[in-house]
């Protein structure tokens, strides 16, 4: 069997996700009601020519165009992608420790203004917590566990405020539908335009507060065997991905 077609059908395999789509009840993670609202998705890999004009290092520039395109498409929101191969992690170091650089998005980005809440979509408990203040990083962080049909399902939310950390306690119940934090302002979210990074995991492989949310092309399979489309929660229709 030819290599690609073998990773092929491991991936596959490990992302048969049914048992998340079939859940009777999740609560939406933002309050947008993306049955009805507009949203945009936005191409952050090669194939957008406009980011070659974007200086993705100043991230008031990089604010600008995300929300500039939100606004020309009338959009509530923006929705950035899960498996995508994305040429905007050059902007930071913390993408390029590694032999191979990190450029494979394993959750969905919900670009929308700073303040707007986040919601837990399952019943859950606080797993663990951290501000991860690197440029380009997470900054403050959060991640959840939910014990869904006898199995174990991590979730992260990324680029929150400081203030979402504030009173946190590892081990906290949480209930479906409860807010759980807000998306930060920049510098201190990361320093990214403000947006909400949604991550799933089956195994979070002793991490805690932290959890790469980025892969090279090399670690993928590996990878996409533990984080599910997080689209499976968030089902937001008419996704190409």
């Amino acid at each position: 069997m030819r290599q690609g077609n073998y990773l092929g059908g491991v991936i596959a395999f490990f992302m048969n996700t049914d048992w998340l789509k079939n859940l009777p009840f999740v609560a939406p993670v933002l309050p947008v009601d993306f049955t009805n609202e507009s949203y945009r998705v936005l191409d952050f890999t090669a194939r957008n020519g406009e980011l070659d004009a974007v200086d993705l290092t100043d991230t008031a520039a990089f604010t600008e165009y995300v929300f500039g395109k939100l606004r020309a498409a009338g959009a509530v929101v923006g929705v950035g992608g899960y498996n995508e191969h994305r040429v905007i992690y050059r902007r930071s170091a913390h993408f390029q420790q590694t032999a191979e650089p990190r450029a494979i998005h394993l959750g969905i980005d919900l670009w929308a203004a700073a303040g707007t809440p986040v919601s837990a979509p399952l019943d859950g408990r606080v797993h663990s917590f951290r501000d991860n203040a690197n440029f380009g990083d997470y900054g403050p962080t959060i991640i959840l566990e939910h014990a869904v049909n006898g199995a174990i399902l991590y979730s992260l939310y990324g680029h929150l405020s400081r203030a979402s950390l504030v009173g946190l306690a590892e081990g906290q119940p949480v209930k479906a539908g409860q807010p759980i934090a807000e998306i930060g302002p920049f510098p201190e979210n990361g320093d990214w335009p403000p947006h909400l990074h949604f991550q799933l995991m089956t195994d979070m492989r002793g991490l805690k507060g932290d959890f790469p949310g980025v892969c090279s092309l090399g670690e993928r399979a590996d990878y996409l065997s533990i984080c599910p489309n997080p689209n499976d929660l968030l089902r937001i229709p008419g996704l190409p991905f």
